[in-house]
């Protein structure tokens, strides 16, 4: 535990999808997912490029190459390396309250916590759907991020980031309804 409640959610959030990774089978890396343009390999390629652009933002170094291959022979050990960097990176001296710019906006690292445990979450339910693989989301991580992308997902257009709401009963699962307010099918079908 940290002496931040954001790192300890983050740390929760990044353990459920190694957990996940880790389970993939080597059959399944190919596969189609939610998200229309990615294999499952891309999901997780996306994931470590982003932890490691989050650290570049909180070290105020370089932006990585996000188009480089960064998962290589061992894509849960790139995840779980990404993962460690970035957590002790969101423990840097004034790394949560020092806002950054990037292509999605202007926002403190403490908000950028926020969305990379809702992307987390968002895409961990993209990988069950063509691996099976189940995780075990704590309830209340999926309902504060299903409360932050509501409050933070513009009604209009969303730029290429995240597509439509699909509709979905008030009654599914919170993380049911985070998956269709970001824009998935729910139900999946490949």
């Amino acid at each position: 535990m940290t002496n931040s409640p954001i790192v300890d959610d983050l740390v929760r959030a990044s353990a459920v999808m190694g957990d996940m990774i880790d389970r993939i089978a080597g059959d399944q890396w190919t596969a189609a997912t939610p998200c229309t343009e990615w294999s499952v390999r891309d999901v997780v390629s996306h994931l470590v490029g982003v932890n490691l652009a989050f650290v570049a933002m909180f070290e105020e170094g370089p932006m990585p190459d996000l188009t480089a291959d960064c998962l290589g022979a061992d894509p849960a050990g790139a995840y779980r390396r990404s993962t460690a960097a970035l957590l002790v990176a969101a423990v840097l001296p004034r790394a949560l309250e020092r806002s950054s710019s990037s292509w999605v906006g202007v926002a403190s690292g403490a908000v950028r916590l926020q969305w990379r445990i809702a992307d987390l979450i968002v895409h961990g339910w993209d990988l069950a759907q063509p691996t099976g693989v189940a995780a075990t989301w704590p309830d209340d991580l999926v309902e504060q991020a299903l409360a932050f992308a509501r409050a933070h997902l513009p009604d209009q257009s969303r730029a290429g980031r995240f597509a439509d709401p699909q509709p979905i009963r008030d009654d599914a699962p919170a993380l049911d309804r985070l998956a269709a307010f970001t824009g998935r099918p729910v139900p999946w079908t490949p």
